[in-house]
């Protein structure tokens, strides 16, 4: 079961004034830098699902992948690129990681690929556990390949809510616990950039 990595920064950033979250700078080097250093030994091989002009990302050596549906629908556009992307590779699965989230854990796509084979499931999703509740994180996936034609359709029909997609088709979680920080803990203003920069110490 092949299964590559696809980076999901096709947002428009709009918390963040506008431009790409992934090229800030975190640490001494652009956030995405981070994303790539977690995911890539999880996968066989890596994409970035962006929009825009590709050659502010071409230093990374990845191969970029616009959506393929017009008007920035979200993250599940995102999603069938990596999907179309991956079976013009032969592989059979995606994992898919935010562009914005450089403290995913390292075991995403092993936890992501068990938790779908033991609850029988075709699509796993990470989840965030705190006393209260448990918070899927929908960006943070294991899909399959088979499914991208069924999602261009729900893309068609103007859906892009994630879970509403996935619920149709059985959704497992890989559960992970909220301390001593959330590992999904993402960037979305200027106050997290700060916050971020103090949980690298």
């Amino acid at each position: 079961m092949a299964t590559l990595g696809v980076i999901l920064a096709g947002g428009l950033a709009t918390r963040m004034g506008g431009g790409d979250k992934g090229l800030l700078p975190l640490g001494g080097k652009p956030v995405i830098d981070h994303v790539i250093t977690r995911l890539s030994p999880q996968v066989e091989g890596l994409a970035l699902n962006a929009n825009g002009d590709a050659a502010r990302f071409e230093h990374l050596g990845l191969p970029i992948l616009p959506d393929e549906v017009a008007g920035h629908p979200g993250p599940l556009a995102g999603v069938l690129a990596g999907m179309n992307w991956a079976a013009a590779q032969g592989a059979t699965h995606i994992v898919t990681a935010a562009a914005d989230t450089p403290f995913f854990p390292l075991d995403l796509a092993g936890r992501l690929v068990g938790a779908a084979t033991e609850q029988g499931k075709p699509i796993a999703l990470a989840a965030t556990k705190t006393s209260q509740k448990t918070w899927r994180q929908p960006t943070f996936g294991f899909w399959p390949v088979a499914l991208r034609d069924d999602l261009a359709a729900v893309l068609d029909s103007g859906i892009r809510k994630i879970v509403a997609w996935t619920d149709r088709h059985g959704t497992a979680l890989a559960i992970y616990p909220d301390a001593p920080f959330d590992p999904f803990f993402n960037i979305n203003t200027p106050d997290d950039l700060a916050r971020a920069e103090e949980l690298l110490l």
